[in-house]
């Protein structure tokens, strides 16, 4: 049964001087039980219609919204979303039509427990007392599959961790039984496991109330896992639609193809990862040509040989060891008595030992609370070490002062995995890039520091004159790519890059894997590279370390864990990740 019916739906925003079309001209249909999966990257207009069907653009003399979005309401009334009064939508949104938001942190209100959110809203719809909004409350906790409901209704968002708290949004949106549910970015920046739970989790509430569901992605890997259809989205147009198993197999449109090509492939080692512009060319006005090359033809071109990895191999093995890390500890303080004295702690890092060579990239994977990051952190001196050795460059850095420290972190330095939160936003990028550099006493006038600052962003791929600009002003992928710029401009030998790449866009997420590598090569560096995405750390790793409870669960050869995996953990993790 048709559930929505979306004819030539066109979203545009002015500010006065200039008209921007999000989205233009659309058109689907949605159907109870079936899942409709909206592909594409930022700024294509994904969320853009997800938002202006549930009526939650912000309203503005600028928008304009045209077209017809014909909804089957639970009591069979068919109503035009898009022309509903801003009091009539009310009476859908929420009760016959939910969203799961990509970000559950800033979803949920931090200075209310989870469980009177989701009550709150059960009330406002369901017209029952707060005793049964509890229970009810309780019990989808119990459906979605919290561990301990009844604390979880009375724990705060801080205190679960990113999957708990996706699952506390789910809760909330099928409080009600809506007959369509909007998944925008569910699962973007969660661990493969928690990701391929909630996906699962998703199903199987699908099947049993027979809800349809809206779930929009970039990762054309998940729709593969669930959507029954799939519409792919450019520019705010529709370039591509059908059923996801012919669309994936057989794509048509260069975007397409691009999209698929992006993620590292698990059976073929390739040179750079392919990207969108591999398959297709788009000039200033924004219309495109294709390239004319296959998949299968670039993967062929950019396929690592045997001879190019046993000399990869060859070269690495005569290298220095950079780094030394033996039996670290890192431990956090839990409960404290009256007199201060720590009476209990929680240990993140559980003596861990393992090399760096000069020139090496170590992956480091896990899940959420496996100590990676603490690990990365605990490297650079960035939390203290409760015992255990860092040896760079043949020093013990535990022991080093401040003073040296500082002078230490020229050589050292980190990407941290949000651009957006590691840039000041009242700073213009040419400070951003130049304090640094200031710092630690590089260049000899504030005109050449400007002129390195334009050197860096050009290595990294962006014009010179984004240095007048502000952080906001950039797309995320730019934002990392000035991140990386920041972190060279002290020209160091050592970079850890902290889940760097983990909310980008796949595309986007090749070409800043790719421009790493390049630096790598061209400036002899040395990563650590933090991820929970095993496929990404295969792609650029020469060797890897799986992290489980602060302990290393298994360690080698980045292609060797892949491919033969010992530990039962990363069999798990590695069978948690969509194809």
């Amino acid at each position: 049964m048709e559930v929505l019916n979306v004819k030539d739906l066109s979203v545009s925003f002015s500010n006065g001087n200039e008209l921007f079309t999000a989205v233009n001209k659309i058109s689907f249909s949605l159907y109870s039980g079936k899942t409709l999966g909206i592909v594409g990257e930022s700024g294509s207009g994904k969320s853009v219609t997800s938002l202006t069907l549930m009526q939650l653009l912000p309203k503005s003399k600028g928008t304009t919204i045209n077209g017809v979005a014909n909804f089957n309401s639970k009591s069979n009334k068919q109503v035009d979303l898009i022309a509903l009064s801003e009091e009539d939508i009310r009476q859908y949104r929420g009760s016959d039509m939910a969203m799961i938001f990509q970000e559950p942190m800033t979803s949920l209100n931090p200075v209310f427990t989870c469980g009177n959110q989701v009550a709150e809203a059960i009330k406002l719809h369901q017209k029952v007392s707060s005793k049964e909004a509890r229970l009810k409350t309780i019990e989808l906790f119990k459906k979605v599959k919290l561990p301990r409901p009844e604390q979880m209704f009375d724990a705060y968002p801080h205190q679960l961790s990113g999957g708990q708290k996706q699952r506390v949004m789910i809760a909330m949106a099928i409080s009600c039984n809506p007959k369509v549910l909007i998944a925008d970015e569910p699962t973007t920046a969660l661990d493969v496991t928690v990701q391929a739970s909630i996906l699962g989790l998703l199903k199987e509430l699908q099947q049993e109330t027979g809800m349809a569901m809206i779930f929009i992605t970039h990762d054309l890997g998940v729709i593969s896992q669930i959507a029954d259809e799939v519409v792919v989205m450019y520019k705010g147009n529709i370039v591509e639609q059908g059923q996801t198993k012919l669309v994936l197999e057989n794509p048509l449109h260069p975007y397409t193809k691009g999209l698929l090509s992006c993620r590292p492939a698990s059976n073929i080692n390739l040179k750079k990862l392919p990207t969108v512009s591999d398959f297709m060319k788009v000039n200033e006005d924004g219309f495109f040509s294709e390239t004319g090359i296959t998949i299968t033809q670039l993967r062929s071109e950019l396929a690592l040989t045997e001879d190019d990895r046993n000399n990869q191999k060859i070269k690495l093995e005569s290298q220095n060891t950079i780094l030394s890390v033996k039996d670290l500890v890192v431990s956090f303080p839990t409960r404290k008595n009256i007199f201060g004295k720590v009476t209990s702690s929680f240990t993140a890092v559980d003596h861990v030992s393992f090399d760096v060579r000069k020139g090496e990239t170590l992956g480091v994977v896990g899940e959420s609370g496996c100590g990676k990051t603490t690990l990365g952190r605990a490297i650079l001196r960035l939390v203290d070490s409760s015992s255990g050795e860092v040896n760079f460059e043949g020093n013990n850095i535990l022991n080093y002062s401040d003073k040296e420290m500082r002078l230490l972190r020229k050589k050292m330095q980190l990407v941290f995995q949000d651009p957006y939160s590691s840039l000041n936003p009242r700073l213009k990028i040419s400070e951003a890039i130049t304090e640094p550099m200031i710092v630690h006493s590089i260049g000899s006038s504030k005109e050449e520091r400007m002129y390195l600052a334009e050197q860096l962003l050009v290595k990294v791929g962006l014009n010179a004159d984004a240095l007048n600009k502000y952080p906001h002003q950039f797309s995320g992928g730019q934002r990392q790519r000035i991140c990386i710029a920041r972190a060279l401009s002290v020209q160091p030998s050592f970079l850890i890059c902290d889940e760097s790449v983990s909310a980008l866009d796949v595309s986007v997420q090749a070409q800043v894997l790719n421009l790493l590598n390049e630096l790598k090569a061209e400036n002899n560096l040395t990563y650590i590279f933090i991820s929970h995405d095993l496929s990404v750390v295969r792609y650029m790793s020469d060797t890897m370390i799986v992290m489980k409870n602060g302990k290393i669960e298994e360690a080698g050869e980045a292609r060797a864990v892949y491919e033969d995996p010992r530990s039962e953990y990363t069999k798990s993790l590695l069978s948690s990740i969509p194809h």
